[in-house]
Parts: structure tokens; sequence; C-alpha cells
């Protein structure tokens, strides 16, 4: 049983890749727990070649193991980052000669940079194993680390500041107020720059911001109240990619 897949950059040759899928799709590799998968300008037969002058000859090397996969950058000088592209904006990054960095996602980016060029490998990794929570367990149910309900106009502000991201754009700058606005008025008619801006300050009291940016240290500022909500709402999965749904609800359910 093959645990891990992985996707070379489109600099490589596939002329014909070993699944033995047709010419013009990009190879896979596919490693079982335990396998090993070097990858660089200049590597071993059956390693992964990517040809490109700013990768080195042995730029690293994929672990395969039973849920999960590590990555060893076994560069001189460059960091790997390894980016979770279903995550807004969540990576890690892999030092120069670090060994077999762990990497928790189930779909992965890894990204070489290579003499001004930035290539992806992709890795996919089996999907994750979850505890299913107990039927009828005793004492009082603990209380929500955060508190919200998709519901409520707040929460929907929440989604169209958390929409560019969530999209796939991990880095994309946050929606001005008036393309909130304009996002939001399929759901709520009479959405206003005034009623946005309320939610978000309720936001932010709600989710208790640490510090508000009204009451930071004097200095340049360098988050703003939006940015630390999203932030905040991506990093810890208050807003899910599924949510998007209440921006434009086919019920035409009014928000409350």
């Amino acid at each position: 049983m093959y645990s891990i897949i992985v996707v070379p950059p489109p600099t490589t040759e596939d002329e014909r890749d070993r699944t033995g899928e047709r010419a013009g799709m990009p190879a896979q590799f596919r490693l079982a727990p335990g396998e090993r998968l070097v990858f660089g300008r200049s590597v071993p037969e059956g390693g992964l070649r990517i040809g490109h002058d700013g990768v080195s000859r042995r730029a690293g090397e994929i672990t395969a193991h039973g849920t999960f996969w590590a990555l060893s950058n076994l560069s001189s000088h460059q960091t790997y980052v390894v980016e979770n592209p279903e995550g807004a904006g969540e990576h890690i990054k892999v030092a120069p000669g670090r060994l077999e960095a762990p990497v928790p996602f189930e779909f992965s980016r890894i990204v070489l940079p290579a003499a001004g060029d930035l290539l992806p490998v992709e890795v996919w990794a089996p999907r994750h194993d979850y505890l299913h929570p107990a039927d009828g367990t005793d004492g009082e149910p603990t209380a929500p680390a955060f508190s919200v309900d998709r519901t409520k106009r707040y929460f929907a502000v929440l989604a169209a500041l958390c929409e560019p991201r969530l999209r796939g754009a991990p880095h994309a700058p946050l929606p001005t107020m008036d393309q909130v606005v304009d996002r939001l008025r399929p759901t709520w008619p009479a959405a206003s720059r005034t009623s946005v801006q309320w939610n978000i300050d309720y936001l932010a009291v709600k989710l208790r911001l640490k510090p508000g940016p009204e009451t930071a240290e004097p200095g340049p500022r360098l988050n703003g109240k939006k940015e630390s909500l999203v932030s905040l709402a991506l990093r810890f999965d208050l807003v899910r990619e599924d949510d998007l749904v209440v921006l434009t609800d086919p019920s035409g359910r009014a928000l409350r």
C-alpha cells in the first residue's frame, strides 16, 4: 500500500512517468512506508531529477511514514518552505542540513528557491485518522475556546475578510471595507461601511484580541484589527472554506 505520492515540478522531464500514465502528464512517485526519495539536479536512478541549474545536485530527501512524511534538507545554504495549500498561509521552514523534519499536512507543497524561480514539489500524504467523540460522557462539557454563531452577521463579515486567503491565495491582501460590503449584499442587502465596521469591532471584543490595535504600545502599526482577526480565525480554523457558503446562501435566508 502506497503512503506518499510526490508530484515533481513542471521543469522535470516527463515524457512518460513511473506510473505508466500518458505523455505530457507529470510523473508521480509513490512511496510505501519506510521508502525514501532523493531529489535534486543530479540524483541516482530512481530519484526525482529536477533539471534546474539553481537546484543542488542532492537537494533533499523525502521519507514516507505510515500517516505522515519527513523532509531532509540536504542543501548547504538554502532554507526550504513547506506550505499547506489548504491552510491559508500555514507553512513550516526546513533549515539547511535539517534531517527528517516531520510534515503534518495531508497535502503539501515544497517550495524550492532556484536562482530566481520558486519550484513547487507537491506531496500527498494519507488522510489523517481522528478520534470519534465518545457518547454519554459524564460531567459538564468543556467551554469552547471561541464561541461563534455561524448564522450571525458578524460571522459573515469574518468569512468575507478571510475569503481571499481561503480561496488559495495565502498571501492575498485583505479586502477593503467597500469590497466586504459588496460581498455581503447577496445575503445582507442593507450592509454598509458603518455596519461592517461595527461587526469588526464586535468581533475584536468577542474573540478577545490581545492586545487590541487601539491599546497596543505606541509605534509603527504592523497589524490592524482586520489582519489580527483574519490571522486568528485562520490559525484556529474558526472559518473554513466550507463556511464561505454563508456569503452566497442559496436559500436566500437573511442573516440575523
